[in-house]
Formats: structure tokens, sequence, C-alpha cells
């Protein structure tokens, strides 16, 4: 796999593993709806950006 690949792989797993850490952690205190609602939002518009990028280069 070339490193490019990789290096995008490698944020997925980034994306993936703070979907399930920040709402546990660093949101576990937040009794406000918008904290969730602001993480999830920001979460939601770079992971589609990451996956925007990665299949940017796909071809038929």
């Amino acid at each position: 796999m070339e490193r490019r690949g990789v290096l995008w792989g490698v944020a997925v797993l980034f994306l993936v593993a703070t979907a399930y850490v920040v709402p546990y952690t660093l949101l576990s205190s937040v009794d406000a709806w918008y904290g969730a609602f602001l993480f999830w939002i920001v979460f939601g518009l770079l992971a589609i950006a990451v996956i925007a990028v990665i299949t940017s280069s796909w071809r038929d």
C-alpha cells in the first residue's frame, strides 16, 4: 500500500477512535445538549472531508 493510503487510513482510524473516546470522557460531565451537538457537527464535517479526499482519486 502506498504511503498516502496508510496516512488516510490512520486518519479514518483516528476519527473512529474519537467518536468513541470523546463522548464518554471529555463530554461525560457536560450537561448542556450543545456540547455533544457541537462535537458531532465537527466530527461529521471532518469525516465527510476525509472521505471526500480519499475517494477523490478513484476512477473507473
